[in-house]
Parts: structure tokens; sequence; C-alpha cells
């Protein structure tokens, strides 16, 4: 049971996989008005199986702490990552980001009935320098004029691994609540599209079957699979196998003819598969019981 809720959960890391080419095959949405849009999309997800089955609906009814959580998790974090892009450059703010899978792996150390290996902490941190290899592809240069957009991008990481680890202790509350989750969400990015950026749309149909491919998986079913990973799943090992995101959206760029293979990727593949397999241990070698004499 729970390898096969990590299994879900890990589907998710899939489908973040392909943000950065639907994104970039999208045209120039501005990031707001796509977040309304992606996240409309994945709300209607939610809301197809609510209508087929209406006894769902009582998912919605959750305490107020539980929505704060939701929707400060999935509506923070991408206000937080798009703030952050908009006052420090886009490397620097995305490697900052991206600390939230080892925050993650080590924030469980807090959760009832997980216990933290070292295992877990070397697998997410070959993780990360593999990231860093992918990112930092053109250099890394922190400069002090940028320090608002690296603590706005440094408080986007603390906000997702947060709502990631918070929501294993609501793990009773069903994932159909992340409908309410995504349309709230939808809302809060339209209202800050209408008060800070122009409206800008697909142009063609190429650009339109990349923003419904968004709102279908990055930034909408994903975050069903991986609520439910996180809940009932190996969340040591999810937080340390995310760190496959940024190969695998590497890997599909060069695949689409939008890079080369280098070998920083080269490296990078086999610290970002080495440390995953490695945080993983516990699943893939099952300890064999005691013989008795």
């Amino acid at each position: 049971m729970k390898a096969q809720a990590t299994a879900i959960g890990f589907s998710a890391i899939l489908m973040w996989s392909l943000l950065a080419l639907f994104t970039a095959a999208s045209g120039a949405v501005p990031p707001f008005q796509l977040s309304a849009i992606c996240f409309t999309i994945g709300g209607l997800i939610g809301l197809v199986f609510l209508i087929r089955d209406p006894k769902r609906w009582q998912a919605f009814r959750q305490p107020w702490p539980v929505w704060a959580l939701g929707i400060g998790g999935l509506f923070g974090y991408h206000f937080l990552y798009f703030t952050a892009l908009r006052n420090a450059p886009a490397v620097e703010a995305g490697l900052i980001a991206y600390l939230w899978p080892l925050l993650i792996v080590v924030g469980s150390a807090m959760l009832p009935g997980e216990r933290l290996g070292w295992h877990h902490l070397a697998g997410c941190a070959a993780g990360l320098a593999g990231t860093v290899l992918i990112i930092s592809r053109q250099g890394i240069a922190f400069e002090g004029s940028y320090l608002f957009g690296y603590a706005m991008a440094l408080l986007c990481a603390f906000t997702w691994s947060a709502y990631s680890l918070l929501s294993r202790r609501f793990g009773v509350v069903p994932t159909d609540v992340v409908t309410g989750f995504c349309l709230a969400t939808a809302a809060l990015s339209l209202i800050c599209h209408l008060g800070l950026e122009e409206t800008v749309w697909p142009q063609t149909t190429l650009q339109w079957l990349a923003v419904v491919g968004l709102g279908l998986m990055p930034v909408g079913g994903a975050f069903y699979v991986w609520d439910y990973g996180v809940k009932h799943g190996d969340i040591q090992v999810l937080g340390a196998s995310s760190y496959a995101a940024p190969l695998l959206s590497t890997l599909i760029l060069i695949a689409a003819g939008f890079g080369e293979l280098t070998w920083r990727i080269g490296i990078a593949c086999l610290l970002i598969t080495g440390g995953a397999a490695l945080a993983a241990k516990d699943l893939i070698v099952r300890k064999r019981p005691a013989s008795t004499a």
C-alpha cells in the first residue's frame, strides 16, 4: 500500500518534468493569467469526479486549517515563485526555490512514525548536487541587489515543503478537497493577473494545447496525485525523488530539440538517479525476517 501510494505520488514528479516544455510552448501568456487558466482546468478535473459521485462533495466539509493549508500551499507557492522571478535572475531564484525537496526530507523527521536515516539525507544531497549542475549551466552569481527576490524564492521553498509535510498530518482528509484548492487558487491568480498584468491570450492551436496540457498535468492534475502520495506514501523517498523533475525536464527539452546532451547532464543523471535509489533503499531492499533455529 505504501509503495503504491509512493508510486502514485511520483507520477506528479513525472508531470512536473513537462512543465518547462509546455510553458515554453504556451507563448507569451503572463504567469498569473496562465496560473488562473491552468488551475481552473485542474479544478475541472476534480469536478468531473465529484459530479459523477455526489457523495464525494462531503470532502469539502473541512475545518478552516485544511483550507488555509491547501490554498496557502498552492497559491502561496506560485505567488512567491512568480514574485521571485520578477525580482531575481531565473537561475539563482530557481535554484533557491528548488531547496524544497531537501526541506521535505529533513522536515519529515518531525512527522509521527517517520525515521530519518543517513541514506535519505545522502540521497537528497546527491539530487541537489545534480540539480545544481543542470540549473547552473551558465554559471551562478548571487548579487545583493536581488536580495528580495532570493528571499521570496527561499520562502517559496519553505511554503511548498511545509504544505507537503503538513498535508501528512491531515492524512484523513480526502484528496477530493484538492478540487477546491485548485479553484480557489485560480480565483486568486485571476485577481493578481487583473491587478498586475496585461492580458495576452495564446495565439495558435499549439499554444492552446500547451496551456491545456499544463492544466491537465503539471499545473493541475499533478497536485491530486501529490496529495495522495505525501499522505499515504513514503514522503522521504518522494522528497528525494523530486530532484528527478529538473533532470527529466531537461532530457525532454533535449529530445524536443531545445537543447543538447552534455557531460553535465550525464553526471547530473547519475547523481539524481543514484540519490533517489539510495533514498528509496528501504523500499527497494526489504529486510528479510530473522530465521528461527
